[in-house]
């Protein structure tokens, strides 16, 4: 059940002042498409799915699944901490055609290990559809241990790990135990050649929204077998990687686009602006690597 390999974007949402920005959306997955994006992933944590109503995220569902029109797989996100809801989203998300479901650990509830096991069983149980267990401890306050990894392996529906817990040590021993049952995909873009050499498949990437052909062909010269070169742009890469993540994601990565032209409009609260600082900082990198 293999959803892609290389590079998918964890793509943000435009807003405007009122709604979703739909001709700039189309323009943001027409930019990751033509620059060799492998997926797109809509409604992660990037896309600010939280500050959204329910109606704003099916909406978003139904016209990317729409829009893409089977060029590349598309993931849509439909985690939560409330098991009969993930159900009903991942269920609708089915119902509009994702490929795939990235659902992200219950966050706040603060549940055991074998709550963890029990909501995606019980997740899995109710679509067809192929998830992507999403462990981000940092974000979420629990993290999924590599012996919980290896009992949803079990799972035909539960085909993959995007792994964002940060400790190296951990993501080697969950390779060891999944290995050969669930794809894995780093969840932090500067670790992205670090997990492949562990046999992960690619990246789930923020910063493939600004430069979308540079991460997708880092990844194709890892997959290549050309490991040198992909862990010299993995270095080169490094600042970029950085940058994106010195306010709280999404901010700076949106502000980026915007300043690429990409008119990815307002943040909403409670994220707000970057400090003027970091914004002037924002630019001088993004200028470093002639995307300004």
């Amino acid at each position: 059940m293999s959803i892609f390999e290389g590079s998918a974007v964890a793509l943000v949402t435009p807003f405007t002042s009122y709604g979703i920005n739909y001709p700039a959306l189309d323009r943001l997955l027409d930019f990751q498409i033509e620059n060799g994006t492998d997926a797109i992933v809509v409604c992660g944590t990037t896309g600010e799915p939280a500050t959204m109503t329910p109606e704003e995220k099916h909406e978003i569902m139904r016209y990317a699944v729409e829009y893409v029109a089977g060029r590349v797989p598309v993931i849509l996100g439909t985690g939560g901490n409330n098991t009969r809801a993930v159900i009903q989203e991942s269920q609708y998300a089915e119902s509009v055609g994702a490929d795939a479901l990235l659902v992200v650990t219950p966050f706040y509830n603060k549940c055991s290990q074998e709550g963890l096991y029990r909501h995606y069983m019980e997740v899995a149980d109710s679509v067809d559809t192929p998830i992507i267990v999403y462990n981000v401890p940092s974000r979420t306050g629990v993290n999924v241990l590599p012996k919980t990894f290896e009992r949803m392996a079990d799972h035909e529906n539960i085909a993959a790990i995007k792994e964002a817990c940060g400790n190296i040590s951990q993501i080697v021993e969950t390779a060891r135990l999944v290995r050969g049952k669930m794809d894995i995909f780093s969840g932090n873009d500067d670790q992205t050649i670090p997990i492949m050499s562990l046999g992960g498949k690619g990246v789930i990437s923020v910063t493939a929204n600004i430069a979308p052909a540079m991460i997708h062909e880092m990844t194709m010269l890892y997959l290549a077998g050309r490991h040198e070169e992909a862990a010299d742009m993995q270095l080169d890469l490094n600042p970029l990687n950085n940058i994106m993540f010195s306010d709280v994601n999404p901010i700076p990565v949106k502000t980026a686009l915007n300043l690429m032209g990409f008119e990815a409009g307002p943040l909403r609260m409670p994220l707000c602006e970057m400090s003027q600082a970091g914004n002037d900082e924002l630019i001088k990198v993004l200028e470093s690597y002639s995307l300004i």
